[in-house]
């Protein structure tokens, strides 16, 4: 029996838009969402083997949608 995932399909695609719409540069929001992706992997990988509830891109958007009200994570770095 396949396992259901621990998130919302519809909830990832308005974040991602969302981030998307808010983003002056679309490359540049989507370099930043594969950078966090990447650390958070590193991170999660030295941290917690067992624990992979949800895959670090989807919990890369998941963030940094959450932080939107912060406007130096979509600005230049």
């Amino acid at each position: 029996m396949a396992k259901r995932p621990p998130f919302d399909s519809t909830q990832l695609t308005r974040r991602a838009e969302e981030l998307i719409s808010a983003a002056s540069n679309r490359y540049r929001i989507t370099v930043q969402v594969a950078n966090r992706a990447k650390r958070r992997r590193y991170e999660d990988f030295d941290n917690n083997m067992d624990d992979h509830q949800m895959k670090p891109v989807m919990r890369a958007i998941f963030e940094m949608s959450d932080e939107l009200t912060q406007p130096e994570i979509i600005g230049d770095i």
